[in-house]
C-alpha cells in the first residue's frame, strides 16, 4: 500500500511536469490527444490491477480443494477480445484526426516565413515583408510572430538534415535538403520561446538555437516598420 501511495502521489504532477498544454493551437491538439491517451492507459491499468487483486484474494488456495475448472467462458472471452480492439480503434481514429488537423495547411495564411537551416544556424525570410533575419552561432536569430494568426513556415536546408523545434509549441518538423516542408502554426500566447535544432547536425549542433518572440498584431506591424527603416538606413 505504501508503494502504491508513493506512485499515486508521484502522478500528481503529471500535467504540470510531464506535459504542457502548449502555446499554439497545433500543440494543444497534440496535448489533448496525449492527455486522453494517458487517461485511457490509467483506466485500463486500474482495471487490470483490480482484476488481478480480485483473483488473488477471491481464488487463493484453501486447503487442498481446487476451484471449479472450466475450459471456456465464451462471453468473457468475447469481452476481453472486443474491448482492446475497441480501445485501439478509438485511439487510432483520434490520432488520425489530430494528425490531420495539425498537418492541415491554410489556403490563405496571414504570414509566410521561409526558414532555412544551415550549419549551424537559422535564417528567417519574411516573404511579403521582404525582411531577412540571419543568425550566427554567437548571436541566435529572433523570429517575431503575431499571435492569433496563421503563420506558414516553409522549411528548407542547404546542407544536412536539421529539425525545427520549439518545445513550447509541442511541435517540430524535420528540415531536409532538397525537400520543402510546409507547416502552419497558430500561436495563441504572447511570450518569448526558445527554439532549437532537434536533429544532430554536426560540430556546433548544440549552438543552433533561436528565439521566437510572439507579440500582438499591432506590435508585429511596428516591428516590421522598424525593420524596414533599419534596412533603409543600412542601405
Amino acid at each position: 500500500m505504501l508503494l502504491l501511495t508513493l506512485v499515486a502521489l508521484g502522478g500528481c504532477g503529471l500535467v504540470d511536469h510531464a506535459g504542457k498544454e502548449g502555446t499554439s493551437e497545433q500543440g494543444r491538439d497534440i496535448f489533448d490527444l496525449w492527455r486522453g491517451s494517458m487517461i485511457a492507459a490509467l483506466v485500463v491499468g486500474g482495471i487490470v490491477w483490480g482484476l488481478i487483486g480480485w483473483a488473488v484474494f477471491r481464488y487463493r488456495r484453501r486447503g487442498d480443494e481446487l476451484p471449479t475448472q472450466r475450459q471456456y467462458i465464451v462471453p468473457l472471452e468475447v469481452v476481453y477480445t472486443a474491448v482492446p480492439v475497441l480501445i485501439v480503434a478509438v485511439l487510432f481514429a483520434l490520432s488520425y484526426r489530430t494528425q490531420r488537423d495539425v498537418d492541415a495547411l491554410s489556403s490563405d495564411p496571414d504570414l509566410v516565413i521561409e526558414v532555412e537551416g544551415f550549419q549551424w544556424q537559422w535564417q528567417f525570410h519574411y516573404v511579403e515583408e521582404d525582411i531577412t533575419v540571419t543568425g550566427l552561432p554567437d548571436d541566435p536569430p529572433v523570429m517575431v510572430l503575431p499571435v492569433d494568426a496563421t503563420v506558414r513556415l516553409v522549411l528548407t536546408s542547404t546542407d544536412v538534415i536539421h529539425s525545427f523545434y520549439v518545445p513550447d509549441f509541442l511541435y517540430k518538423r524535420d528540415v531536409i535538403p532538397g525537400v520543402s516542408n510546409k507547416v502552419d502554426v497558430d500561436v495563441t500566447d504572447v511570450g518569448r520561446y526558445t527554439g532549437r535544432c532537434a536533429e544532430f547536425c554536426g560540430l556546433d549542433h548544440a549552438r543552433m538555437t533561436f528565439e521566437v518572440d510572439a507579440v500582438t498584431m499591432a506590435d508585429f506591424r511596428e516591428w516590421v516598420a522598424d525593420q524596414r527603416v533599419a534596412g533603409s538606413d543600412d542601405g
